[in-house]
């Protein structure tokens, strides 16, 4: 393949490729190759500096890691490109761009490498019969804003695309028409499809819903999803942010996952069963039991920045509890109900700022486990989740904060089972790290409440 892959390359005139990694955090890193750096790469492993899994959003380094720092000289990282995530890069002339992950240097799954430890989960999941399907959904905020401007402006008074609540909007997808249907066509054309794109509310607010694949390629399309757009906007002198609420005066930005289980080698649906209660299958009732089970222990993961737990409040359209029912949106495990094709649970707690690949392998984890230890999914939540999730246990309760999330994750022998040592260990630092830089800075609340009265 990759012979025929270089010998097409070659008779089109190609002279470079483009290919990204992807960080702890979720952000794509990348660079171009030649086309004779490309076939070495290609046809073995390459060498990425492994600062990428030392520092954090701004390179500044962990002073706490132990995989990488200062003291181990911040060596090359061996990468292996997956040829068989070739797209065409329709901005810069069709040249082609691949994903690659990070592997050891026997050629194994790389233990802190995100995409690495999806791929260790999904063959867990292989190993018991069952190929996970999953699609994400993402709500991001479009701003009148260039990265520059923004930051001039110190964040501040930025002019979002269209003013106002407006969730639904027809008018607003009438009067950007333009902007919505050139955003369709770039996903369509870099093979991340989108199923569905609308306004949300707030304002300059979207909601994308990428089209439903398998697990490793669902949350491939996720990562680029949301680089692409960012790139998409800024070169139209707009910025789209996906942090998980940019403000506390509109609802926060969400990253729901929808997850279900088929059969590996006859594709049926394992989750839907027409003769029981609301067509949910027995496994289906020990996966949902998992990601409740687990979903605190695992919620770091899925929450892992500061600005995360700006969003898991009470009111916010984002759970704080991990509750569950029937096509319920104010809990946290959704269960759409329907047909072999459609039936399904939708993760309602993560943001827009998670990483997707552990985002998915934290649930696919989670359902596992459910199965694997036939977990009992409890009663179901019926109206409002706010009001009643004081009713479930203290290992419901979902922690409001990144610090006591990560110390949930580090004290969780099933993390360490499903994503190892290594990568749990350095994980926690990272997010330690992210706790410390928050807790060290002054910022504008502390100014406005004490600086002339106390």
């Amino acid at each position: 393949m990759a012979e025929d892959l270089i010998s097409r390359y070659e008779k089109e005139g190609i002279d470079r490729v483009k290919l990204a990694v992807t960080d702890i955090d979720g952000v794509l890193r990348g660079k171009y190759l030649s086309l004779e750096k490309f076939k070495t790469a290609l046809s073995g492993t390459s060498g990425f500096c492994d600062c990428v899994f030392g520092w954090d959003l701004e390179d500044q380094l962990y002073d706490n890691a132990i995989f990488t720092g200062w003291h181990t000289a911040f060596p090359d990282a061996l990468y292996r490109i997956d040829p068989a995530t070739e797209r065409r890069l329709a901005d810069e002339d069709g040249i082609p761009f691949f994903i690659a992950e990070f592997v050891t240097e026997a050629g194994q799954k790389h233990p802190i490498c995100p995409r690495s430890r999806l791929k260790a989960v999904l063959e867990v999941a292989q190993e018991m019969g069952y190929s996970p399907k999953l699609a994400f959904e993402y709500e991001f905020f479009v701003f009148k804003e260039t990265p520059q401007s923004a930051r001039d402006k110190n964040y501040c008074n930025l002019v979002p695309l269209s003013p106002g609540n407006f969730g639904y909007s027809l008018l607003r997808t009438l009067s950007h028409s333009d902007l919505f249907n050139d955003l369709m066509d770039y996903c369509n054309a870099h093979l991340f499809a989108l199923e569905a794109l609308h306004c949300e509310t707030g304002p300059g607010v979207w909601e994308a819903a990428i089209a439903v694949d398998d697990a490793l390629q669902a949350a491939d399309k996720a990562v680029l999803f949301k680089t692409f757009a960012k790139a998409f906007f800024q070169k139209r002198d707009m910025m789209a942010t996906f942090m998980a609420k940019w403000s506390m005066d509109y609802p926060g930005q969400s990253g729901h996952c929808h997850q279900s289980l088929f059969d590996s080698k006859t594709g049926a649906s394992l989750f839907f069963n027409a003769d029981a209660a609301h067509g949910m299958s027995r496994l289906m009732e020990h996966y949902v039991a998992g990601l409740q089970h687990h979903m605190r222990p695992f919620l770091t993961l899925t929450a892992p920045t500061i600005n995360s737990y700006t969003r898991l409040v009470k009111g916010a359209w984002a759970p704080t509890a991990a509750t569950w029912g029937l096509d319920n949106r104010t809990v946290a495990l959704r269960v759409i109900t329907g047909s072999e094709k459609s039936q399904r649970v939708e993760f309602r707690v993560g943001a827009a700022d998670a990483n997707p690949y552990l985002v998915a392998a934290a649930n696919i984890a989670a359902g596992l486990l459910g199965i694997r230890d036939k977990l009992s999914l409890g009663e179901r939540t019926i109206s409002n989740a706010y009001e009643h999730q004081d009713e479930l246990p203290e290992a419901y309760q979902l922690p409001g904060n990144l610090r006591d999330a990560t110390r949930d994750l580090l004290q969780s022998d099933a993390a360490r089972e499903m994503f190892g040592e290594e990568f749990v260990t350095h994980f926690a630092a990272s997010r330690d790290w992210e706790v410390r830089e928050y807790e060290r800075t002054v910022n504008d609340w502390q100014l406005q409440r004490y600086f002339e009265i106390i």
